[in-house]
């Protein structure tokens, strides 16, 4: 189901007597950095033009009623007793219980939403609601907090009651996100700029593989640790070391032997992955998109081999975008192990280059993958 902005409006029309406020919380891409925005690296996301709707008005009472027109659910609770319960309501919650914590005077309300993010493609969706809802009570209650730190009770929003340990990331980009541009996101400082994203030859294209692997959530925290092991490990060697930031390739080649197989493997992927972020924002900056996609080849090959949080599908969906001129760069796109890839590839051919994807990719694992067109947009925003 594809929710629009009419579709929320009707509904909450339906079930409320009040006019709302609408809000558009886009999802994200992120071009090249991945898996080091909990490493304090640097990334490069953009926001996107697919999102969730928001519906949302003051009721006057101390109840908050939600309906998620995706799910066809409801549910109420009472301000006075937000606690985390299973299922996707936490991540709303998880947004109230941010709002208590700072004090903010929170009023009952009654809220609708809905969008046209696709479920488990690495777009995140987490974000867009966690976000979308604190910017609609942001306005609504007249908090006056920025932008950032919406995105940072967001971050802790979804730490605390759905429990997932993410990156910043998602919610800055979500926040922050500017049209036609990317961010460049330092995940240590929180500094960012604007670099100039011009695609006009080129479109964005995701590439669903349609697969999702148990081991996402497992294999994430895994690497985690790996991480964390391995920066402890060099730390040792290099005390003046504060972040991932302050070690090059050439330190953890240098100290290979005490970090050992896989522990070394993460290292370098971390490593390389920061420096190839930095690279890319000197070739956006000298309008080079195709020196940018051959690093996002190289990106996907250590998220493949060193990192390993690929997939065969992922895989063979790179190797298929390889054999494309068309195609400038390609890769596995989120946490991994499934979900999709982002390609750059030219406006005018992609149609015909996706459609031959598809259909090879149907022989090899019988599995019908999606494509998305993407552009890029604001971040949230009040719709008019």
């Amino acid at each position: 189901m594809s929710t629009t902005s009419d579709t929320v409006l009707k509904k909450f029309t339906e079930k409320f007597s009040t006019t709302p406020l609408l809000v558009f919380s886009p999802g994200r891409i992120n071009l090249i950095g991945e898996h080091v925005d909990y490493n304090d690296g640097f990334v490069m996301p953009a926001a996107i033009d697919k999102g969730i709707w928001y519906a949302v008005a003051a009721n006057n009472t101390d109840t908050a009623h939600f309906y998620a027109i995706d799910l066809d659910e409801s549910f109420s609770v009472n301000l006075s007793e937000i606690h985390p319960v299973k299922g996707w309501q936490n991540y709303v919650l998880g947004v109230l219980d941010q709002v208590q914590k700072r004090e903010l005077e929170l009023g009952g309300f009654d809220c609708v939403f809905g969008g046209n993010l696709p479920v488990g493609a690495g777009m995140s969706s987490s974000a867009a609601v966690e976000c979308g809802l604190l910017y609609a009570l942001n306005e609504i209650f007249q908090y006056h907090l920025q932008r950032t730190t919406i995105a940072t009770m967001a971050q802790k929003a979804e730490h605390t009651f759905p429990g997932v340990k993410c990156g910043i990331m998602d919610m800055f980009a979500n926040m922050m996100g500017k049209m036609d541009h990317v961010i460049l996101l330092n995940c240590l400082t929180l500094d960012y700029k604007y670099l100039p994203f011009d695609v006009s030859d080129y479109s964005i294209i995701l590439i669903n593989t349609k697969v999702h692997h148990s081991l996402a959530g497992s294999e994430y925290n895994l690497r985690r640790q790996e991480c964390a092991q391995g920066f402890a490990i060099l730390q040792s060697f290099l005390p003046e070391a504060k972040s991932w930031q302050d070690i090059t390739t050439e330190d953890v080649e240098r100290h290979k032997e005490e970090l050992t197989g896989t522990i070394y493997q993460r290292c370098l992927y971390v490593v390389q992955e920061i420096e190839r972020t930095l690279q890319a924002a000197t070739h956006l900056e000298n309008n080079d998109l195709k020196a940018f996609g051959a690093l996002m080849f190289k990106t996907h090959e250590g998220l493949s081999k060193l990192y390993e949080v690929s997939c065969k599908e992922l895989d063979f969906l790179v190797d298929q975008a390889k054999s494309y001129q068309g195609i400038i760069g390609s890769r596995v796109m989120g946490g991994g192990f499934g979900g999709c890839t982002i390609n750059l590839i030219l406006k005018t051919e992609w149609p015909t280059i996706t459609k031959k994807i598809v259909a090879a990719y149907k022989e090899a694992f019988n599995i019908e993958a999606e494509v998305y067109d993407m552009a890029t947009s604001d971040g949230t925003y009040i719709a008019v």
